[in-house]
């Protein structure tokens, strides 16, 4: 195996932190072309997928390459922002602020984010990072909910670079923050001011992203951290059993995946005379095509076109303060014997260290 040029090693370098803040991905651009390049590399994951190979293969490239894409790019237009992809410039935000936060508590790190599927590539921003001189890495998927198809993933991601690459930095991985009480709080707080604008619903409904049931009898603890997730925050928001209800989305092919499915259930509750609903993504920490395009466009039309009322969905934590607090008390837990603080100057800690011996020997 050949691996990657390194640079020089330099005895007596400072050692350096960096925080690498994943997410899904997205394409460069909501075109056919851009699409089917995204398409062809996040389908081609048999983390996302588990049908044999070559199977899938023929599948994939025989039938859905032809077809998905052009759907695809046009729902994504419909959401796509002057800045470019909207997970892009959230995750990017994300990150700039999370080094900030971390900052202002006297960390001296770097923050960088990548994507699983796309770019900027999980291996060319590792690859950078090591360039820079850091030599220990936290790695932070943006999923709160642990499942092999997205937290694991990053992890294969990370393992294949670090197989071609002499000099490894120390690395971290946060698997799940599904309970973490300051993200719970932060949903929490979102769906209040919410609610301080629109007023209380009949029903909230959480909505997270769908996996095939075989996963959850084959161990994936997924369907159970959703659940948690969604217990948590309506006990925090002090919402009695009926008030609230976990639904799972973004189905795929034919099989049987995790029920309830979003969109039938807000047509079934609309036809039995729901009148207002909100909605909340929990599963995401930025606003995608998924929530933008598929909750507040799709589900709004199929809940109001069945007899409902009044739809309000309610974003992702995006940027906002209590959201970026959690990142950041959650990336620093997980830094922990890092050392990411400034170092005072050697020679001025010798002296003082000296000046206070000195003055010991005098009483």
């Amino acid at each position: 195996m050949s691996y990657q040029a390194e640079a020089p090693y330099s005895h007596g370098s400072p050692a350096r932190s960096a925080v690498l803040l994943c997410n899904l991905g997205t394409p460069e651009a909501p075109t056919a072309p851009a699409l089917r390049r995204y398409l062809a590399q996040f389908l081609s994951d048999p983390r996302v997928v588990e049908i044999p190979k070559l199977v899938w293969q023929l599948i994939l490239h025989g039938i859905i390459l032809r077809v998905r894409p052009a759907k695809s790019a046009a729902k994504y237009a419909s959401v796509w922002l002057p800045e470019g992809s909207p997970l892009q410039v959230w995750t990017d935000k994300q990150a700039k602020l999370l080094q900030g936060y971390l900052g202002e508590r006297g960390h001296h790190l770097i923050v960088r984010h990548a994507m699983r599927y796309g770019r900027p590539a999980i291996a060319e921003q590792l690859k950078a990072l090591r360039a820079e001189g850091v030599t220990r890495v936290l790695v932070l998927p943006a999923y709160p909910q642990y499942s092999g198809a997205t937290t694991a993933s990053v992890v294969d991601e990370v393992a294949r670079w670090a197989l071609k690459t002499r000099h490894l930095p120390e690395l971290r991985f946060i698997n799940r923050y599904h309970d973490d009480p300051g993200y719970i709080a932060a949903l929490a707080d979102s769906v209040r001011a919410h609610w301080a604008r629109n007023g209380q619903p009949e029903l909230l409904v959480m909505s997270f992203h769908g996996m095939p049931e075989r996963t959850l009898h084959l161990g994936d603890p997924y369907h159970c951290e959703c659940l948690k997730t969604g217990r948590l925050l309506a006990e925090a928001l002090g919402l009695r059993r009926e008030q609230w209800l976990v639904t799972f989305q973004s189905r795929f092919g034919k099989a049987k995946w995790l029920e309830p499915y979003t969109e039938p259930t807000l047509r079934a509750r609309a036809k039995a005379g729901l009148r207002k609903v909100d909605l909340i993504c929990p599963g995401f920490a930025a606003d995608c095509l998924e929530t933008l395009e598929e909750i507040a466009q799709e589900a709004r039309e199929a809940f109001l076109h069945e007899g409902g009322k009044e739809f309000g969905y309610i974003p992702c934590l995006n940027d906002s303060p209590a959201g970026m607090r959690m990142l950041a008390d959650l990336a620093e837990r997980h830094l922990q014997g890092w050392p990411t603080r400034e170092l005072p100057d050697a020679a001025q800690a010798s002296a003082q260290r000296q000046a206070a011996l000195a003055a010991g020997a005098t009483r």
